[in-house]
């Protein structure tokens, strides 16, 4: 596909703009959501951004969105009346949710995640489940078992993942906000090659009930979005405590949209050296040299800096994470969980029976890695050893932020690449992870925003922030924003 910038196609307008219109009288919910619907029946085809379209619950929950912005009941919120997408390992209540796995085919949970119940409450309206690798594994969206999302873009590219389908959605003006998990990039990662943005907040701040876990000490929920401002209103919804997920933080609100107009100067910015890894693209590497002279602009002071131990990361991820997919799919044993069979004698060959049909190569490939670091004889050698290693990163990351108010970075070292040109070469698939992997083993917020072009296609530009820094990221990330053009740019589809 072509690119082309433009600022008043109503497909592309972010969800702020949309609820100006709608306080204006402009166009109502059920108008906007029946455009929605109509784009989705028309580029889904070129696209599979979506698993499920649940349209006539989508109008329902508009109507009633229009009776709230006209004054009935509830306060309107920031996205009251406004068409979203939610990545399908989220439960929801009564729509089937397969975490693209053919395991889960037919699954209808009997409740809302928190996310998902603090998103209906605030009144936005949900078009429909998102695409994604299945359960998550993944860096391409090429491991669904519903097939792979194609990059709107040029559609004969990833999206890259594992939330292709809510990165891509949200590009190709399919919903105006979508919503991911990320484990170890899968926010950043597809919002950087689809050129939208992306944040995982900070490890806590958003309630994990109801996902469907990966990596539990590694999830987090996040949102993709078109602007800056529309992440931070997303957060402001989203980010509560949860009793029912032991790791949700107890902390006051925060309007994380508080300092979204403040500059940057004065600010202290860090720029790892490791992160520009070899094999890093050219037009990447050059968008990101003129992205530091942007924030130098700005008034920005930027330094650079070593974290030596990220080099270590991504071994510590491909550990840590596949060991708790290990342990978190062991539910799915074919008599509690995942396409039961009378045709089984024994729960052992039923157990067999559900596997082996209903995993695809990727999940089985980590349950093998996660089920060896964590078996006896290896456990210390292996499993023990990366949280070791995950300590000194965490705390090297501290270290670092005594100095520094952010740090930034390219987003992925590459631009999107085509369907199946890295499928069957699993390291080099995982490499594209290889800067945003360190954030999530610290547990710390981080954002992609659209950070330039290169040869038609999108770059992203990461910003890091300490724990709980989610505010300052956002600022950050703002003002850059303010100061470019990229975020205007969208495909021609």
């Amino acid at each position: 596909m072509t690119t082309q910038s433009t600022n008043s196609d109503f497909y592309f307008s972010s969800a702020r703009e949309l609820r100006t219109k709608f306080d204006q009288r402009e166009i109502s919910s059920v108008e906007a959501t029946r455009s929605m619907l109509e784009r989705i029946s028309t580029l889904e085809p070129s696209l599979n951004s979506y698993i499920t379209v649940t349209g006539e619950r989508a109008l329902k929950d508009a109507e009633a969105a229009d009776q709230r912005l006209q004054g009935t009941g509830q306060e309107p919120t920031p996205l009251t009346g406004v068409p979203i997408m939610v990545k399908d390992n989220f439960s929801t209540k009564d729509v089937e949710t397969t975490a693209a796995s053919n395991i889960l085919k037919g699954y209808i949970p009997p409740y809302d995640g928190t996310a998902v119940s603090l998103l209906k409450e605030a009144g936005a309206v949900i078009l429909g489940k998102g695409n994604l690798d299945e359960f998550a594994m993944g860096s391409s969206n090429e491991s669904s078992a519903f097939g792979p999302v194609h990059n709107p873009w040029d559609v004969k590219r990833v999206p890259g993942g594992s939330s292709g389908g809510a990165a891509a959605a949200v590009a190709a003006g399919e919903c105006f906000m979508g919503f991911g998990s990320d484990t170890g990039g899968s926010i950043r990662q597809p919002a950087s090659l689809c050129g939208v943005v992306g944040m995982k907040p900070t490890y806590g701040l958003v309630s994990r009930f109801g996902l469907l876990a990966f990596g539990s000490s590694l999830d987090q929920i996040g949102p993709l979005t078109r602007s800056v401002a529309d992440c931070a209103d997303a957060l402001n919804i989203i980010s509560s405590h949860d009793r029912r997920d032991s790791t949700s933080v107890a902390a006051p609100f925060t309007d994380f949209a508080q300092d979204i107009n403040a500059d940057v100067a004065g600010m202290k910015i860090g720029v790892p050296k490791e992160y520009l890894v070899d094999g890093i693209e050219r037009g990447v590497r050059s968008a990101f040299e003129t992205s530091l002279k942007t924030l130098e602009d700005l008034g920005a002071e930027i330094i650079e800096i070593s974290l030596p131990l990220t080099d270590h990361a991504l071994a510590v991820y491909y550990i840590i994470a596949p060991s708790e997919a290990s342990a978190n799919l062991s539910r799915y044993d074919g008599v509690k969980y995942g396409l039961g069979s009378l045709d089984n004698s024994t729960s052992a060959q039923a157990t067999e029976a559900a596997r082996g049909k209903g995993f695809g190569d990727e999940v089985k490939r980590r349950i093998l890695l996660g089920t060896y670091a964590l078996s006896a004889g290896y456990y210390d050698a292996y499993y023990k050893k990366a949280q070791q290693v995950r300590t000194l990163i965490r705390r090297e990351f501290t270290d670092a932020f005594l100095k520094f108010d952010a740090l930034v970075t390219p987003t992925s070292p590459t631009t999107a690449f085509k369907i199946g040109e890295k499928i069957d070469d699993p390291f080099q698939m995982y490499m594209n992870d290889v800067c945003t992997i360190p954030v999530n083993i610290a547990g710390l917020p981080s954002i992609s925003v659209p950070g330039g072009m290169s040869d038609g296609l999108p770059v992203g530009l990461q910003f890091i922030g300490p724990q709980f820094g989610d505010t300052a990221v956002i600022r950050v990330a703002a003002a850059y924003e303010r100061a470019t053009d990229w975020h205007q740019n969208h495909p021609l589809i």
